[in-house]
């Protein structure tokens, strides 16, 4: 078992899909970024900027993980993080049991497709999924960090490749870790000009 299972990559690539897979798989918890409760700012007068909302959003998911873990939870999954943040992963997890599902996708068509019809109507731009992609493929893996392809396969053969990397893959708990540069992620507070 796992302490925590992360999952990263492209607007439209299938995160909560998996995410929702190895919930009913594996009968523990999820917690979504977008689980964080509303706030508008820190005392009802400072203009919230874009780097605090994403500050505050990834500070809380962290201590929603950390509280499940100090319960005993196994298996923790979370996803829709900010790419940038998947970088602070092996940083704030380090001496944890985790491992992080990088998704990306070889065959551009099948995501755009995916986004078109996801629920909700979620983020439709086509262009910066496409930039968020191509850098999640060129980025070199981060600690406990595996890629799993989704081109051409079926919401079954993910989640089914996913559950065995994450039972047949040892974590890596003593490493030494430097961060690498800002400009190899993406980030909706940023952009770092992908936009």
């Amino acid at each position: 078992m796992k302490d925590f299972i992360f999952i990263t990559g492209a607007s439209g690539i299938g995160k909560t899909t998996l995410a929702n897979g190895l919930l009913e798989h594996y009968k523990t918890t999820c917690v979504e970024q977008h689980m964080i409760p509303e706030f508008i700012s820190r005392d009802g007068v400072e203009e919230m900027t874009g780097e605090l909302e994403e500050l505050t959003c990834w500070e809380n998911q962290v201590a929603l993980l950390m509280c499940f873990h100090r319960l005993g939870y196994k298996n923790i999954i979370a996803s829709d993080i900010d790419d940038l943040r998947t970088s602070d992963i092996p940083i704030v997890f380090k001496g944890t049991n985790f491992i992080t599902l990088k998704l990306i996708s070889s065959d551009l068509q099948q995501i755009r497709t995916q986004m078109e019809n996801r629920p909700n109507n979620g983020l439709i731009d086509f262009e910066l999924q496409r930039k968020m992609n191509e850098k999640n493929i060129k980025r070199d893996s981060l600690i406990n960090e595996v890629e799993i392809d989704v081109a051409g396969k079926s919401i079954q053969e993910v989640l089914e490749q996913a559950i065995n990397i994450i039972e047949t893959t040892p974590s890596i708990l003593e490493y030494e870790y430097t961060k690498p540069s800002k400009e190899m992620f993406y980030s909706w507070v940023f952009a770092n000009g992908l936009r």
